[in-house]
């Protein structure tokens, strides 16, 4: 970082996560929390409500201020603070990018040291139809935009929802970069059949669906097709949960019984619900979770 700049440390890197290897953290060592949180889309509200074109992103900072500040509150010490995807608003390329992204980074350097920052990349900030240049510019920024790490025994797998197919996207355009990806989640699901992980638990942004897995494709979810194919794949390999983010609503299914959870946003609303964070609690036998908007968070988390 240059002077006057924040050190923000990659630690997603050759698809793991620095500290958080199997080697380290692959055996169960009793009930722990984490905060799943999406969309701190810096920008959105001020684009959103046509007071301008995404130029002024206070009040997200505000609002994510306001979720670190209860992260580093709260008892126990969350394991990790997950945000899955549009981390901000501008895309790839685009007018304010790079303020918007060096303002966040600023933002998470408030976070505790011992409560690492998981990024998730979503459709702003790889672009709907993603490039080569938008993938690689996003790693260059953020980390890996796919990856698995281990906390507790727990295995975590962060997809890259881009890659697959929905009404605006063709990952047509990153088909090599696509197929190494598809090629990684294969492996990592064939192996956690046998790795005898606590829980299977995925991160993503885009939603596979909504509220039915037979739902019509539309803009908040990916192709009804490959839907299908990759949740009777994630059930076969025993995936307990998958959270994402994207519609700025909390929202969530089931699919058999893994369990598909939406998050509604750190920054602008779309719906009904406020502002606010994901608090999830694994045991051995459950990945339990509640929303809370900003004012509402517990400072104490009872296990």
């Amino acid at each position: 970082a240059s002077s006057g700049e924040p050190e923000f440390a990659k630690r997603a890197q050759n698809h793991k996560f620095e500290g958080f290897t199997q080697e380290e953290e692959g055996s169960w060592q009793g009930p722990f929390v984490f905060i799943q949180a999406a969309d701190t889309q810096y920008g959105m509200i001020n684009d959103w409500e046509g007071r301008g074109d995404g130029n002024e992103w206070e009040e997200e900072v505000a609002l994510t201020k306001k979720a670190i500040h209860a992260a580093n509150r709260m008892e126990p010490r969350p394991k990790f603070f997950v945000v899955c995807g549009d981390l901000v608003h501008a895309w790839p390329g685009g007018k304010y990018r790079s303020e918007q992204e060096r303002d966040l980074k600023a933002t998470f350097t408030e976070l505790r040291s011992d409560i690492p920052l998981v990024c998730v990349c979503g459709n702003h900030d790889v672009g709907n139809s993603p490039t080569q240049e938008s993938i690689l510019k996003y790693r260059d920024s953020w980390g890996d935009d796919y990856f698995s790490f281990w906390v507790g025994g727990v295995k975590f797998l962060v997809i890259n929802s881009s890659y697959f197919p929905s009404n605006y996207s063709d990952p047509s355009t990153v088909g090599e970069l696509k197929k190494e990806h598809d090629d990684w989640l294969d492996a990592q699901l064939e192996e956690a059949k046998s790795s005898a992980c606590q829980h299977l638990v995925i991160f993503q942004h885009i939603p596979w669906f909504l509220t039915s897995v037979e739902e019509d494709n539309e803009y908040f979810n990916i192709d009804r097709d490959v839907r299908k194919t990759m949740l009777a794949k994630f059930k076969e390999a025993g995936v307990r949960t998958i959270f994402c983010g994207h519609y700025h609503r909390n929202a969530g299914a089931f699919y058999g019984d893994m369990e598909h959870v939406i998050t509604s946003a750190v920054g602008c609303q779309l719906g009904k619900d406020k502002s606010g964070l994901r608090v999830v609690k694994v045991t051995e036998d459950t990945v339990a979770h509640q929303y809370y908007d900003m004012d509402s968070i517990p400072q104490k988390v009872e296990l």
